[in-house]
């Protein structure tokens, strides 16, 4: 992202860094009261898992002591990697540079607000290990503890009843934060992560969309330590807007169509109205529809031409 430069411990020669399997990526703001709790839940899981990792904890500029209290503990935890962003830049641009610097084959995006069950982070790795078809797990919340309860369920509900119709798949949560997936396989679709809470629902939507298998593991849902960052109004209505956004990056004809051809079926029914009751007649508005209904089709085909030559789905 323009104008943030991310400052990272000191690298290690590449001679004589092991290489790890997992990365862990831990997007970090004002997490202070809780934030050192998290890293030790998720090293103590994954050290008895016995696979190689490492922790990336990015500080996202905060403004608390998240980032020292980090750097304090970072000599008990051999494992995690440190990166300060010098501008706060929003989880999606955190996890996606964490990700493009990962070292591991397999990338992990969690929270550290001690919401999501991080001990079975191992879990979630293990399908990916054990299955080569399933590209991404993501662990399925089967309750809702969030801000705006009441508000939140039933948009959260719509949106994902649009992606499933948009992307022919069922998706029994659309925006969890705890997902493991392959790292080769989301690099062509990292530079599409909105800078936002959206990220995770685009992540989603991009391998859904490009017929990469993605599995859900029913998971228990906390109540978040310290104080929410999601905003209602303004991040649901970014969510909308990004589900239609990453549908018709891959498949305009699923949002444009299905517009178009009801506009010229209407059209063509009002046309017949127009004869029979005004023979000879046809309104003003009835060739407006069906006007608008041919020039949504067009769009339509012209985007889907665009997107099969772009040549990366």
């Amino acid at each position: 992202m323009p104008g943030t430069a991310p400052a990272a411990q000191p690298a290690a020669d590449p001679g004589t860094v092991p290489p790890v399997h997992v990365t862990i990526v831990l997007p970090c703001y004002n997490e202070q009261d809780h934030v050192i709790d998290e890293v030790e839940r998720i090293t103590k899981a994954m050290d008895n898992s016995g696979k190689s990792y490492e922790l990336l904890a990015v500080d996202d500029c905060s403004t608390d002591a998240t980032l020292a209290r980090l750097e304090e503990a970072a000599p008990r935890f051999p494992h995690m990697r440190i990166m300060a962003f010098q501008h706060n830049s929003g989880s999606g641009t955190v996890r996606r540079i964490g990700s493009q610097q990962a070292r591991g084959d397999i990338v992990v995006w969690t929270d550290a607000d001690m919401s999501y069950p991080n001990e079975r982070i191992p879990d979630l790795v293990d399908i990916l290990d054990t299955d080569p078809s399933v590209d991404q797990v993501v662990g399925a919340r089967t309750t809702e503890e969030g801000t705006h309860k009441l508000l939140r369920v039933p948009a959260k509900w719509f949106i994902r009843k649009v992606a499933e119709r948009l992307t022919n798949s069922r998706i029994p949560d659309l925006n969890s934060g705890l997902r493991a997936f392959r790292r080769d396989v989301s690099l062509p679709y990292l530079r599409l992560l909105p800078p936002g809470f959206s990220c995770v629902t685009t992540i989603t939507i991009a391998f859904l969309s490009n017929q990469h298998p993605v599995h859900y593991m029913p998971i228990e849902y906390s109540k978040r330590a310290g104080k929410s960052k999601f905003h209602f109004t303004k991040d649901a209505y970014r969510y909308i807007l990004q589900v239609l956004r990453m549908v018709m990056y891959f498949n305009p004809l699923k949002v444009l169509m299905p517009l178009a051809l009801w506009l010229i079926g209407i059209g063509l029914l009002k046309g017949v109205f127009d004869m029979v009751v005004h023979i000879g007649y046809f309104a003003n508005n009835t060739i407006m529809i069906f006007v608008t209904g041919l020039i949504i089709a067009s769009l339509a085909l012209l985007a889907d031409l665009i997107v099969r030559s772009r040549g990366d789905v």
